[in-house]
């Protein structure tokens, strides 16, 4: 499973997932390398205009 998490302010990663830390952050596998970092949640859905 693909996960995406954010490492720093500006930079995403997108991986196989690995393991989630005790501390909540998220381990995800790129090629040989793993990077952790805070998971990307999906956005809110918007309400819906009445009209």
């Amino acid at each position: 499973m693909f996960k995406t998490i954010m490492i720093g302010h500006h930079l995403s990663i997108q991986g196989t997932f690995v393991r989630a830390t005790a501390s909540g952050l998220v381990v995800v596998k790129v090629g040989d390398k793993t990077y952790a970092g805070r998971p990307v949640r999906k956005p809110a859905r918007a309400a819906k205009a009445t009209g």
